[in-house]
């Protein structure tokens, strides 16, 4: 990872070996209500206790099934939802704390890719319009603003003077996605959060999108944290990888290690069910079976352990920690960490599920 230009930027705090966000224990539960007077009568453990690091210049993959938790944590970090506990540390600097950074100044820093692009785009605003607007609203003035917003354009491969003035139908996915991806740029921040972006994107257009987002991480000195369920993408483009099973962290480390050598029998279950199109490599025997459990009622200890061929008592007692596996020294620098209490299940060579 080049790291070298990154310590150029003037809104540099702590220089490259610090990291540019730390997330402590974060959580986030929803109320459900019901009944007669409309009371509290359940609770959805959305996110809980999730804590990582993302450092300056690389791009962490977030990755588990639907319903773990990945969107959610985007939106927590992006203060869209507000976090019932835990805490953010921006390049130093606490977030929303008294002598920190407040949500407005990060925002300035941390901008968001969603997946559906015609939704995340006014439909009564031109491409132009839109990528200018947070700038204008920030101060710029409008002709700055929209200078600014047709180089963009042009840095994401869309002629401006072909493109600047149509409206999101106007457009194909693959077009509006990199005006969103223009958008997110216009503020000029640090760290761009991508979630699902490349996922409702044919595979043509998913790769030159990749392509694109790889150059613009040069160009921009930029840090991503991409977020998707396409665990091929997101070891393409990924530095390191964070496994996350309904709304907890049960696995990370560098993309490599993880993809070659995971650790917990539920990594080991995604990596298995990776469509291939080597006929030799065909899966025959289901690598995960059951559905996810009810966030509602999530079990107790380890979440996985109802659907873990290595589950003991212990499982249903503790809940695990992130911490290194046990046959494995971790490495400072990047380390491998899982959230297992089984040594047998962490050192498998290959899992075999019962059933």
């Amino acid at each position: 990872m080049n790291t070298s230009n990154i310590a150029l930027d003037p809104r540099d705090r702590g220089g490259p070996a610090q990291p540019l966000l730390i997330v402590e224990a974060l959580s986030k539960h929803f109320p459900i209500y019901g009944g007669a007077f409309n009371r509290r009568v359940a609770t959805v453990h959305a996110v809980d206790d999730v804590s990582f690091s993302v450092r300056k210049g690389e791009t962490l993959g977030i990755v588990g099934e639907s319903g773990c938790g990945k969107s959610t944590t985007a939106r927590l970090l992006m203060r869209l939802i507000d976090p019932d506990h835990g805490r953010m540390v921006f390049d130093g600097d606490e977030v929303a704390a008294p002598d920190g950074i407040s949500v407005a100044a990060l925002r300035r820093q941390m901008q968001m890719v969603f997946q559906d692009s015609y939704s995340s785009l006014n439909p009564r605003m031109t491409m132009v319009g839109s990528i200018a607007y947070a700038p204008r609203m920030h101060g710029l003035p409008a002709r700055e603003a929209e200078a600014r917003a047709e180089s963009l354009l042009e840095r994401v491969g869309l002629n401006p003077r072909q493109f600047g003035r149509r409206y999101p139908h106007e457009l194909s996915g693959g077009q509006r996605q990199r005006v969103n991806i223009a958008r997110a740029l216009a503020l000029e921040p640090r760290l761009v959060i991508l979630d699902e972006a490349v996922s409702a994107l044919d595979k043509s257009v998913e790769a030159q999108v990749l392509n694109l987002l790889a150059d613009l991480k040069e160009q921009f000195n930029l840090t991503y944290l991409f977020i998707s369920h396409d665990l091929n993408v997101v070891e393409y483009i990924s530095h390191r990888v964070l496994v996350m099973y309904l709304g907890q962290v049960v696995e990370t480390g560098p993309v490599d290690d993880i993809y070659r050598n995971a650790r917990h029998p539920y990594t080991r279950a995604l990596l298995a069910s990776k469509p291939t199109l080597d006929p030799d490599r065909r899966t025959t025997v289901l690598p995960l079976i059951g559905d996810p459990p009810n966030p509602i009622d999530p079990p107790s200890g380890c979440r996985f352990r109802t659907r873990c061929a290595y589950a003991q008592a212990v499982c249903a007692e503790t809940v695990p920690a992130l911490a290194a596996p046990f046959d494995t020294t971790a490495v400072p620098s990047a380390p491998h960490l899982v959230a297992c209490h089984i040594p047998a299940a962490q050192a498998a060579g290959e899992i075999r599920y019962a059933g």
